[in-house]
């Protein structure tokens, strides 16, 4: 079952890119005492993520932490160095791009999906939520081939 609204996020340990090497980072380090928006795509690099997912949290950014929002992360079911790459090739330098390499946060949430039949394998579902120290406070899910409910105006509307 999925991560419910009011529910505390699992333990996980993700990794981000610090000084050119993988990095490991934990849920607490993410969110503990802190008041964080969380988004997740299916992959780095695809075309709604590259095209219109990421962009409007790097265009809407400095909007949504002006709601008190401490953080913006950005999760995908690839490895750190692909989230690096491509949150400096979209000019995403102001959010937290982590990687769920191995999809065990992913799968502790309950938002998995089965992209086999695109060659992705496991990957993550299209969600953003909006996180209070560990515990969610507002979770959007996106249907399936949907972009509607997690984008950055969305989340910022929630915020307001």
């Amino acid at each position: 079952m999925a991560i419910q609204e009011g529910e505390k996020l699992p333990q996980a340990t993700l990794h981000r890119m610090v000084d050119g090497r993988p990095t490991p980072v934990t849920t607490d380090d993410l969110f503990a005492e802190k008041k964080v928006v969380l988004f997740a795509v299916p992959g780095a690099f695809t075309p709604t993520c590259s095209e219109a997912h990421l962009p409007g949290y790097v265009v809407h950014g400095d909007e949504i932490r002006s709601k008190g929002v401490d953080s913006i992360v950005c999760v995908a079911v690839n490895d750190a160095f692909v989230m690096d790459a491509w949150g400096r090739d979209k000019n995403a330098t102001d959010l937290v791009m982590v990687g769920d390499g191995n999809g065990e946060f992913t799968r502790a949430l309950g938002l998995e999906m089965d992209g086999s039949g695109f060659g992705l394998g496991m990957r993550s579902q299209r969600y953003a939520m909006i996180v209070d120290d560990g515990t969610v406070t507002m979770l959007a899910v996106e249907a399936p081939g949907e972009f509607e409910v997690s984008k950055a105006e969305t989340v910022l509307s929630a915020l307001s």
